[in-house]
């Protein structure tokens, strides 16, 4: 057994040298072509992968591919927090809630119905594949648009709705997977569940966060100064932890702390520019792995045998659910925030932003431990919108936003 675990190891230290070494090479790649870094990372993952040159093989390390799925994209979400104003979220608050809400579940309702039709699977198992595509990706959106030079407006719609319709699109697949055991469907049931799930992350998060940037502030009760990097690791997964213990949104909490973190004038907390400066260095340089790590292995995880069975059909699933479903979400959604004042331009802009990922990765995977029915098609068809949404969405953002005029230039302090 020692022998054994010693061998484990020692291959998963392998993997994970290949994984940085090449996520190193083609980010500089990426940054000498201009095209997007996670499209190679999962290109890389496909080819290195069990699929050909099985270099990376991952299926040994479930629990390890979990947490840093899960760790990740929580970390993320937390730098997306950081991003984000509470003046300009209080702005924008009603077209947020409704694109995590209502939004997802047109999304569920268009895309399922054409699953439906097109794969011949029950309607039940339809909705199923809708909801678990239904959500958008922070381990994309907010790197990607930490970048662009666009409205803080836009940018923090796009950044806030990736945190809050995980939530969402997590509650309406379990709730349809209920449905399909032979559960009864309740839309009171399923509302309260949201609420409580979203409700349930801000306070957890409010309460970690305050509390950890008051340990790291200046003031009586920084006596945790100097140590903000480590603190907000700490924070991110207890707040993870909790949150899901007690039934509620991890990501949500953790973007919540993340909130709080890039508001601290808001909460009369201050920070050193020193620590700043070092929390800075070491988040950027960790978010830069765990996006090599997330999709390498999301490349090298992808079922080829499956998806080549049923790719024809789920190409035009994928094409209905980003240029019919999210455009529908998104106008159904703005048009009842008169306050927001959305221009057609930057309308034309939320209904290009559609990238799929982490989470949706994460539930189908969800689904084939659990035995769900068609598990390996929604898994299949998920993998194309994958690699659909992050090929043709993420690299034309910057094209579009110019075309579009959206483009700004501020002033960095």
């Amino acid at each position: 057994m020692e022998i054994n675990v010693v061998e484990l190891a020692s291959n998963l230290m392998r993997i994970l040298a290949i994984i940085i070494f090449v996520g190193v090479i083609l980010t500089r790649i990426s940054n000498k072509i201009n095209f997007p870094d996670v499209v190679l990372y999962i290109a890389a993952g496909i080819i290195a992968g069990p699929s050909f040159l099985n270099l990376i093989d991952f299926s040994e390390y479930a629990v390890v591919n979990q947490v840093v799925l899960s760790f990740g994209a929580a970390y993320i979400l937390f730098d997306g927090g950081r991003e984000v104003s509470i003046r300009v979220l209080n702005e924008v608050k009603v077209t947020i809630a409704l694109l995590a809400t209502v939004g997802v579940l047109i999304s569920t309702f268009i895309t399922g119905f054409f699953a439906w039709k097109l794969l011949g699977i029950d309607l039940v198992y339809a909705l199923l594949l809708g909801s678990v595509i239904a959500s958008t990706d922070p381990s994309v959106l907010v790197p990607l648009f930490k970048k662009m030079n666009i409205s803080a407006k836009l940018k923090q719609t796009i950044i806030s709705e990736s945190a809050f319709n995980d939530a969402a699109a997590a509650i309406i697949t379990f709730t349809i997977v209920g449905i399909a055991s032979g559960g009864a469907f309740s839309a009171s049931s399923s509302i309260q569940k949201l609420l409580i799930s979203a409700g349930g992350g801000i306070l957890v998060g409010a309460g970690i966060g305050y509390i950890s940037n008051l340990l790291v502030c200046d003031g009586k009760y920084g006596i945790c100064r100097g140590f903000t990097a480590e603190m907000a690791v700490a924070a991110v997964l207890s707040a993870y932890v909790i949150s899901e213990h007690l039934g509620f949104s991890g990501f949500m909490a953790c973007f919540i702390i993340g909130l709080i973190c890039g508001n601290k004038t808001m909460f009369n907390l201050k920070i050193e520019d020193e620590h700043y400066e070092s929390h800075e260095r070491f988040k950027d340089v960790t978010i830069s792995i765990i996006r090599m790590l997330i999709f390498i292995l999301l490349g090298a995880g992808m079922n080829f045998e499956i998806i080549s069975q049923y790719w024809g059909k789920a190409l035009i699933i994928v094409l209905a659910f980003a240029f019919l479903a999210r455009p529908i979400s998104v106008l159904i959604t703005v048009t009842f925030d008169r306050k927001s004042k959305w221009n057609a331009r930057e309308i034309a802009f939320l209904c290009w932003t559609r990238e799929t990922g982490v989470i949706p990765a994460a539930l189908a995977g969800m689904l084939i431990s659990m035995d769900v029915p068609h598990a390996e098609i929604i898994s299949a068809v998920t993998s194309i919108a994958i690699i659909f949404t992050l090929l043709f969405q993420t690299s034309t953002k910057k094209i579009l936003a110019d075309k579009l005029n959206l483009i700004v230039y501020v002033d960095k302090k």
